[in-house]
C-alpha cells in the first residue's frame, strides 16, 4: 500500500520561506502524478501544484512564482517551496499521489498523505 508522510509544516511570519517534504513508499513515480492541496480554515480543498513523470506540472495562478515543487525521486520526495509567504496561506497541506495528473486533480482515487499545518502570522 502507498504510504505518504508529510513534514516541514509550520509558522512563520508573513514573507517568510517554509519548505514541505513529502516521502513517498511503495509507489512509482516513474509512471504516476505528485502534488499538494490545501484546505484552509473553512474553505474546501484547493489543487496547490503537481508533477507528473514526464515532468510537466501546473501550479495554482495564486501561488506561481512563489511555490516551487520538485521531486527527488531517487529519494521518492517530493518537496515543495514556499516563498513569500502570505496570511491565506495559513492551511493544512497535504500531499497527493496518484495514476496520472488528471485522476490527481480529480481527487477520486488518490493517496494522501497525514496533512501537515501551515500557519503564517505576525
Amino acid at each position: 500500500q502507498v504510504h505518504l508522510v508529510e513534514s516541514g509544516g509550520g509558522s512563520v511570519q508573513p514573507g517568510g520561506p517554509l519548505t514541505l517534504s513529502c516521502v513517498a513508499s511503495r509507489y512509482t513515480f516513474s509512471s504516476g502524478c505528485m502534488g499538494w492541496f490545501r484546505q484552509a480554515p473553512g474553505n474546501q480543498s484547493r489543487f496547490v501544484t503537481f508533477i507528473s513523470a514526464d515532468g510537466t506540472g501546473t501550479t495554482a495562478e495564486a501561488v506561481k512564482g512563489r511555490f516551487i515543487n520538485s521531486l527527488d525521486e531517487a529519494k521518492n520526495t517530493l518537496s515543495l517551496q514556499m516563498t513569500n509567504l502570505k496570511p491565506d496561506g495559513t492551511a493544512v497541506y497535504y500531499c497527493a499521489a496518484a495514476q496520472n495528473c488528471g485522476r490527481l486533480l480529480r481527487e477520486t482515487d488518490n493517496y494522501w498523505g497525514p496533512r501537515t499545518q501551515v500557519t503564517v502570522s505576525s
